[in-house]
């Protein structure tokens, strides 16, 4: 999808090794794979194809059933999805206009480039969705996929600590409230740290039931994802909130990263929505 990261997705590739080309006609692809083996001057390539092929985008579909038939010409369909308030965001940021929306809303050329893709992306690979994902989230994913090779499964899954008192995060799938557990705002030596701290950690985990929480925890998504992975589910949001989301809820979703890292074969990120919040604005506690 134009917006979701084509460029960034191939300037890190680029810098991995591959031999990058943009937007490349695709009546020239076959060519271009011919001189690629021929002229062996770079082992892998990557092609960047969006929107902007027009006319000659259903071609691609006969192209690639070839390039697999023949053997010779293995490829991977790595495809770059972001939902469509992301990308209306992100287009007005940039103010550049849609390629499908030059005279029209945003919204339809959007709507008009996902259904003229959604076969495209049936196909794929791999499925990256970066509505919630830096540039530099999205490089460290492609480093784990393509220069790491890890095993990769459809699903971009953000752990989200948040507080409450700023309002309920509206992408969350799931949300755990964290605010029975020991509050270190009550603490004047703790107030003013976080839950990246390990003191306010100690803390937050000090009588025990933090630690029973997280066992449980652990087992739940462990035995969410799969499912959510077969279901064909591309984002995850999972939020953890407290009062303030800078101490319990920060520590959970710390630990809870840590955790899940350790084999997790899915895109995964933490995000600490409210951390820099000011604390003039915390009357009522973490």
């Amino acid at each position: 999808m134009s917006g979701a990261g084509k460029t960034v997705a191939l300037k890190s590739l680029e810098d991995m090794g591959y031999y990058c080309v943009d937007n490349l006609p695709i009546p020239l692809i076959g060519k271009f794979s011919e001189l690629m083996g021929e002229a062996k001057t770079a082992e892998r390539a990557a092609l960047g194809i969006d929107i902007r092929s027009g006319r000659e985008l259903p071609e691609l579909r006969k192209i690639l059933d070839e390039r697999g038939e023949d053997g010779k010409s293995p490829y991977e369909i790595l495809y770059l999805d972001a939902s469509e308030d992301c990308l209306i965001k992100r287009y007005k940021e940039t103010r550049r206009a849609h390629p499908l929306s030059r005279d029209g809303r945003l919204e339809t050329g959007i709507s008009a480039e996902r259904e003229k893709l959604s076969w495209l992306k049936s196909r794929a690979d791999i499925i990256i969705d970066t509505t919630r994902m830096l540039q530099k989230d999205l490089r460290r994913e492609l480093f784990r996929i393509f220069r790491e090779s890890h095993r990769y499964e459809n699903l971009q899954c953000t752990i989200l600590s948040f507080g409450f008192k700023y309002g309920i995060p509206e992408d969350l799938d799931l949300l755990f409230d964290v605010r029975f557990l020991p509050n270190p705002y009550y603490i004047p030596e703790l107030r003013g740290r976080s839950g990246l701290e390990q003191p306010v950690r100690d803390y937050v985990l000090g009588d025990g039931v933090a630690e029973l929480f997280l066992k449980k925890l652990y087992d739940m998504i462990r035995f969410l994802i799969p499912h959510y992975i077969a279901e064909g589910k591309n984002q995850l949001v999972i939020g953890i909130g407290c009062t303030g989301g800078r101490h319990r809820s920060v520590t959970i979703a710390e630990l809870l990263f840590r955790e899940l890292s350790k084999d997790a074969d899915y895109g995964l990120r933490i995000d600490h929505r409210d951390l820099e919040q000011s604390e003039s604005g915390k009357r009522s506690g973490t």
